[in-house]
Formats: C-alpha cells, sequence, structure tokens
C-alpha cells in the first residue's frame, strides 16, 4: 500500500500572502506550476492557482499588483503524509481538486500530489483512473 509521501513532490515552492499577484504568475510560469501554498509565519494560510488568478483577479478587473492575499483561497484542503494514496485520492475527488497539499502530523507543509503524480507512481492505477474521472465529472 502506497502512502502520500511516496507519491509527492517535497520541493513545494510557498508564497507569501503579500506577493502581488505578477509575482505568483511569474512564479508559477517559472516553476510549471500551476498552485502555490500561500504561507505566512511559518503556516499554510491557503492556496492559489492560475485558476484564482484568471477568475478572481483577472476577470474582476484587480491589478496585477494586487496580493495574493486578496484572491488566495483560505479554505485548506490536506493530506497528510501518511494518508494512503487512496485516501488522498479519494480527498481530492471529493473536494474536486487537483492539486492536494500534503502536511506531516504538526501540520507542516511536507510536499504536493497531483493528478498527474498519482498516474506516475501509483502501483494501483485504478486509483487514478478513477480519481480523475471523479474530479473531471461537471
Amino acid at each position: 500500500m502506497q502512502l502520500m509521501k511516496d507519491v509527492m513532490s517535497r520541493n513545494v515552492q510557498v508564497i507569501s500572502p503579500d506577493a502581488t499577484l505578477k509575482d505568483a504568475a511569474m512564479l508559477m510560469r517559472n516553476k510549471g506550476i500551476g498552485m502555490l501554498p500561500v504561507g505566512e509565519n511559518d503556516r499554510m494560510i491557503g492556496t492559489i492557482t492560475d485558476r484564482d488568478i484568471a477568475i478572481r483577479a483577472v476577470a474582476d478587473g484587480k491589478s496585477v499588483d494586487s496580493t495574493v492575499r486578496d484572491v488566495m483561497t483560505k479554505e485548506l484542503v490536506w493530506a497528510y503524509e501518511d494518508d494512503t494514496v487512496a485516501q488522498g485520492a479519494s480527498k481530492m475527488s471529493e473536494c474536486q481538486i487537483r492539486r492536494l497539499p500534503v502536511v506531516n502530523a504538526d501540520k507542516r507543509l511536507v510536499g504536493m500530489v497531483s493528478l498527474g503524480d498519482f498516474a506516475v507512481e501509483v502501483e494501483d492505477m485504478r486509483v487514478s483512473a478513477q480519481a480523475l474521472e471523479e474530479i473531471s465529472r461537471d
């Protein structure tokens, strides 16, 4: 049975809530990622996605100099590093998300999992196929 820590990416880039949307977008572009955890005082306080920037900022006419805090998602969803991959996939399906922060027992960010990580790393491909199907439902 594979655990989330077996499939997660450990090199997670975190952005400050006081960074600008331009900073966030450039970091996403340069790193080839679509979501950044937002951290303040050594704690994850939210996330920002490329979709947040497009829907909550650009569509509402916000400036590229607006802060990440202005458009970030504050409701945190995560998995523990010792959760099974099936538990992580289930959480992603239930919350309709494609990227999931992974925390340790102290709720400190230790990694990130994307749906693609399941497809590449998971021994039981049925888990990722089922997660993709459920996440992609309208």
